[in-house]
């Protein structure tokens, strides 16, 4: 027997070749929708549904039916192809409005061609919705996995396909429903379902092996460059880690709410209070909620492992940009000739998985501007100068790394530190500042003004396309700036500018990086809360304050630091400083 999926939960596929079974108390539409590596469908010949029901790779049944059967090989998709959908959908009646909600919840079956259950999903939990996707089909590590999916939507078929990225969502779906309407009838005896008359899909592929757990390899995501590929194997990475967490988290929800029902089933039995009948119960009860929650465990742990083994051979294959400090790509680093398409800020783990650590990779040029929280938080115990030197060490550590990942002269550093406090020494040692750092509220104004006028300039060049023609002193290289102690020594005409350059900065290639305690800023109150949203906020010790796009996990995120002790960070600005002075 196969795994029994929850919602969120994958799988690996140890074959290519498939069938799925779908089973409804209706009968139902059944698609396949073929999507590129964000899952989207680009037009409707993409689409294996009743009027169309033969793609390379997919076979649908050309009728609605409460019983289908798909065929499937992964192997013979094209290499376009990294997602393959399959979406359920209720045919539309005149004078009937049919939800999930209504009927018994379908269920979809994983079979290889030989009919050997591989995994098993039943989509509970459905309303209102008319549509659902089921489940996933997509690439990873060489491979292909399987994901119980089960989003249902009330707004029905052309919601669905619209979401998928169809840009002729309401032609497909009236085409899947006139298909409905011309098979409904036959629909209702599964027996009268007949393969298309092209015949099954030829599986055949003489030698063709699959491994059931394929090896991980470092670049192994779509990509036109090894650093693209590397960028996209990471942030997969980061949506397979959220997706196993969810399916534990929502085994544990199941399991724990369906223990709780049948005991309080038990004890409403006054039969259950005679003899042993009642601790018989109780006993079965826990048995089977141990029982699921050891195999949601065994599963999680399964794909923790392929995680942790895949991170083991990523890691050491990051260029500079995503790698950890004590990297050794760091040793003898020589200055790049193009910039980096993303930069590590840190490290997201999740209280499941806490031994396997995922870069937190953010593309470049930066659209947000970063906020380093010198505030205590719950994990941090230190004092408040403490606070503020660790939050300003994780500011400088990204300013080097920034920095040392540019071509020599396309990146610059600027720093505002107005009581003079910031340990800065390892910046301006390297001669990577763009000049000493402002002081006080006179070098505060000025250093706004400078840059407020630099990008409006540069957006007036951009504007008119004539970036060539910018004034003399005005050079063309992306710029970090750095406030430390933010707000001290800002009036409310710098709060304003630096908000102006928050908003259009980025455009211009100024970038925002706020040192600041939260709270010490609230004397300014509701003025400051648009820039606070405007910022990614990060901090100096562990936190979990960040969320995935998924399934909203509060992810805990650590800095990445060089070592203590160490003398990477001093070796990386020296090289910038060395290289500096040569391309002068």
């Amino acid at each position: 027997m196969g795994a029994e999926l929850v919602r969120g939960q994958n799988y690996p596929l140890p074959r290519t070749r498939l069938e799925i079974l779908i089973s409804a108390g209706v009968p139902v539409l059944v698609a396949a929708a073929l999507g590129d590596e964000g899952g989207r469908v680009h037009d409707g010949h993409r689409i294996a549904h009743p009027g169309a029901p033969v793609l390379p790779g997919v076979e649908v049944p050309r009728a609605a039916a409460a019983e289908h059967r798909l065929s499937v090989d992964l192997g013979e998709l094209s290499e376009a192809v990294h997602r393959a959908t399959v979406l359920l959908a209720l045919p539309e009646r005149p004078g009937a409005e049919l939800r999930f909600g209504a009927t018994s919840a379908p269920r979809a079956t994983v079979t290889d061609a030989d009919g050997a259950e591989i995994v098993r999903f039943t989509l509970a939990g459905l309303d209102a919705e008319s549509a659902v996707v089921a489940l996933e089909l997509y690439r990873r590590q060489g491979g292909w996995k399987v994901r119980a999916v089960g989003q249902g939507y009330a707004e029905g078929l052309t919601a669905l396909l619209a979401d998928l990225g169809l840009p002729e969502a309401r032609e497909v779906a009236e085409a899947m429903h006139e298909a409905g309407r011309l098979g409904v009838a036959q629909a209702a005896d599964p027996s009268e379902v007949r393969p298309s008359e092209g015949g099954p899909v030829d599986y055949a592929h003489p030698g063709r092996q699959v491994s059931r757990q394929p090896q991980p390899v470092a670049g192994d995501a779509p990509g036109w460059s090894m650093e693209e590929r590397l960028y996209n194997q990471v942030w997969g990475m980061f949506e397979d880690l959220a997706r196993a967490t969810a399916a534990l988290r929502s085994a544990a929800d199941f399991a724990a709410a369906r223990l709780d029902r049948e005991l309080d089933e038990a004890l409403a039995d006054p039969r259950a209070r005679i003899g042993g009948a009642g601790d018989a119960a109780r006993q079965a009860a826990q048995a089977r909620h141990d029982e699921l929650m050891g195999r949601a465990r065994a599963a999680h742990d399964r794909d923790l492992a392929q995680l942790i083994a895949e991170a083991e051979v990523v890691e050491p294959a990051l260029p500079p940009a995503y790698a950890r400090w004590d990297s050794p790509v760091w040793l003898g680093h020589q200055m790049p000739s193009e910039p980096p398409q993303a930069v590590r800020l840190g490290d997201l783990h999740l209280p499941e998985s806490a031994a396997l650590r995922i870069p937190m990779l953010v593309r470049l040029p930066l659209e947000r501007g970063l906020w380093v929280d010198s505030g205590a938080t719950p994990a941090d115990f230190n004092d408040s100068a403490e606070r503020r030197r660790l939050a300003l060490e994780v500011a400088v550590a990204l300013a080097a790394r920034l920095l040392a990942v540019h071509p020599v002269g396309e990146f610059a550093v600027e720093v505002i530190d107005p009581a003079g406090a910031g340990p800065l020494g390892a910046l301006t040692r390297s001669g990577a500042l763009t000049g000493p750092p402002a002081r006080g509220t006179a070098g505060v104004a000025q250093a706004l003004e400078s840059l407020t006028r630099r990008v409006d300039l540069v957006r007036m060049a951009i504007g008119v396309g004539a970036t060539e023609a910018l004034p003399d002193g005005i050079d063309s290289a992306r710029r970090l700036l750095i406030v430390n102690d933010f707000p001290q020594g800002f009036d409310d005409r710098a709060l304003n500018r630096l908000r102006f350059l928050a908003d259009e900065g980025p455009a211009a290639g100024v970038h925002l990086l706020l040192v600041a305690d939260r709270v010490d800023a609230g004397e300014y109150g509701p003025l400051l809360d648009p820039l606070w949203r405007s910022l990614t906020r990060l901090t100096p010790s562990p936190d979990d304050h960040f969320a995935d796009p998924w399934v909203g996990h509060a992810w805990t995120f650590e800095p990445s630091l060089p070592p203590q002790g160490g003398a990477v960070l001093q070796q990386v600005l020296g090289a910038v400083s060395d290289a500096r002075i040569k391309g002068k």
